[in-house]
């Protein structure tokens, strides 16, 4: 076999792997999209229980395509607070389960059925083109990832095509058939799989030298050494993810790698005691002359998409007792350091976790939800505020300017981030989200605005030695009391989306907005009546005018979700 031909083979390969993730990688943007409110949701609902995480994992991966994918996005979550390491853990093992999906449909990829998915491309780019339904747009491309896999699949086995016998094929066979050592063959599935991100990948060209009946080392278990080399190699890129993340998110990412490392060891002992267990057993399932779909000699893809299922599922039974376990022993390797852990940017949004947009969905829900928080602490600035003015506490300017210092840094960070958001692949409904919340973070910020300038009335009011009726303040106090009511609920009908309670929103904005003309007109009828002061119109008419503007803003960020 000349040079030419080598440099040509090679090169097939390598377009053959490229075409594939391509595909793998337009499946699982789809796929995401398709499905953004359900990888929300069950994001939502992890709970403690173990096989439920279990449950959310492996359906997490059916729909992102990739196990790294799911693991990246349990750090970034486990980063930002909003997963324990406990859920983190039985996520991860479901993530594993997972991903074995992958491998089946890799090994019907020699089935007569391949015509089938090669012509799926064509189909999934007209419906693209032609779809004026965004999610039929998707649903196309969906349709066009599963036909570029199978060209990528089709490029691979072509390149390694050799008539039996010839030339190429001996010395194909020959390089594959000196690679004995079970150690070594391990070490080559971690390498290569760390190189290129993807286990699926490293899997697919395994499972297409099967298919054409190349030997790997030997043959036997030779072929599932690289495979549980495999699963340690996938584990790099939610490593690669923890560097610079918190000492949680390490431990997530570092209970990833420990789950895999110790289903190496378990089941490379396991193959090294039982070294006929593939011709054995698996051959036994699947003897290589099986027909599938039209087409016989699958018998090898199968087993290996057999073993690979087997790897993962008798892994997460085996480790699903022991999640307490792994949470343990990742805290004792990464311990916490103390004084040195990073510094949260601010203290309302902590970091907001670029790895979250891997799923740009999840992502908008975590914003979105952190959102709420920083409502919330603009509110208790203006309740920190309100009731310093009651009590004449100049004092407590200095906490009101202390928290919108953290409410400005916590705006320019979510700003930044829903910018890096809308660069991210949305449906409509996200992009009006998204679009919405810009409008939010300004309302927000208008609230600690509000709360500084009721600091500077109390400021004025104690330097001028002002003095307020009973009356009045009792109105006042009511007037803020109906704030308070609509803040609570506009806060719950802005994190749980519920339209139905806009016109009760609506409803007590008309009320504060009543209070705040029967509060100036009752402070010009005492005026008249000279039991009030003059110099106190300046403050009485600024301070609940700030307040109505105060329900306005409210008001506005209910509104939001429509």
């Amino acid at each position: 076999m000349g040079t030419f031909e080598i440099i040509t083979i090679v090169m097939q390969i390598l377009g053959g792997v490229g075409t594939f993730l391509i595909g793998m990688k337009m499946l699982s943007e789809n796929m995401t999209r398709l499905a953004h409110t359900k990888l929300r949701n069950m994001l939502n609902k992890t709970a403690k229980n173990r096989f439920a995480g279990v449950g959310i994992g492996t359906a997490m991966t059916i729909l992102g395509q990739s196990s790294a994918f799911t693991t990246v996005m349990v750090v970034g979550l486990v980063n930002a607070g909003v997963m324990t390491l406990f859920q983190a853990t039985a996520i991860i093992m479901g993530a594993n389960i997972g991903t074995t999906l992958n491998a089946w449909v890799i090994a019907l990829a020699g089935s007569d059925i391949t015509v089938f998915f090669l012509a799926l491309a064509a189909v999934g780019v007209f419906l693209t083109m032609f779809a004026k339904n965004e999610r039929m747009q998707s649903v196309g491309n969906v349709i066009a990832s599963f036909g570029l896999i199978f060209v990528g699949l089709k490029l691979m086995s072509g390149a390694l095509t050799f008539e039996e016998g010839s030339e190429a094929f001996n010395a194909v066979s020959l390089i594959l058939g000196k690679i004995g050592n079970p150690f070594l063959l391990l070490l080559l599935g971690v390498v290569i799989t760390a190189l290129v991100q993807s286990s699926t990948a490293v899997n697919a060209v395994i499972i297409t030298m099967a298919s054409l009946g190349m030997v790997i080392g030997g043959g036997g278990n030779a072929p599932l050494y690289i495979i549980i080399g495999s699963n340690i190699g996938t584990c790099v890129t939610a490593l690669i993810s923890s560097l610079g993340a918190s000492t949680n998110a390490k431990r997530a990412a570092l209970i990833h790698f420990l789950f895999n490392l110790f289903g190496a060891v378990i089941f490379t002992v396991f193959l090294l005691a039982w070294r006929g267990f593939a011709d054995t057993v698996l051959a036994g399932i699947f003897p290589s002359d099986i027909a599938v779909f039209g087409k016989e000699g699958l018998g090898p893809t199968l087993q290996i998409a057999t073993f690979h299922t087997l790897f993962n599922v008798v892994n997460a039974l085996l480790f699903l007792p022991f999640v307490k376990g792994f949470v343990w022993l990742a805290e004792h390797i990464v311990p916490e350091r103390k004084g040195k852990e990073k510094k949260e940017r601010a203290s309302i949004f902590g970091e907001l976790d670029e790895r979250l947009l891997r799923s740009p969905s999840v992502a908008l829900g975590y914003i979105y939800r952190q959102t709420g928080k920083m409502f919330s602490y603009a509110m208790d600035t203006l309740d920190l505020s309100f009731r310093a003015f009651l009590e004449k506490d100049t004092a407590a300017a200095k906490t009101v300017d202390a928290h919108n210092a953290e409410l400005l840094q916590a705006d320019k960070l979510g700003v930044a981030y829903l910018v890096k958001l809308s660069g991210e692949s949305l449906v409509l409904e996200d992009e009006k989200t998204v679009s919405n919340l810009h409008y939010v973070l300004n309302d927000i910020m208008r609230l600690g605005e509000l709360a500084d300038n009721i600091a500077k009335y109390t400021r004025q009011a104690v330097d001028d030695e002002l003095v307020f009726s009973e009356e009045f303040l009792s109105m006042l106090a009511e007037m803020y009391g109906q704030l308070g009511k609509l803040y609570e609920l506009a806060l719950a009908t802005y994190l749980l989306k519920d339209l139905s309670k806009l016109k009760e929103v609506d409803a007590l904005e008309d009320v504060i907005d009543n209070d705040r003309r029967d509060l100036i007109a009752q402070h010009i009828e005492r005026l008249n009546e000279g039991k009030c002061q003059p110099q106190n119109s300046s403050v009485v008419i600024n301070l609940v005018g700030n307040l109505e503007r105060a329900a306005d803003h409210i008001t506005f960020i209910a509104h939001s979700i429509e």
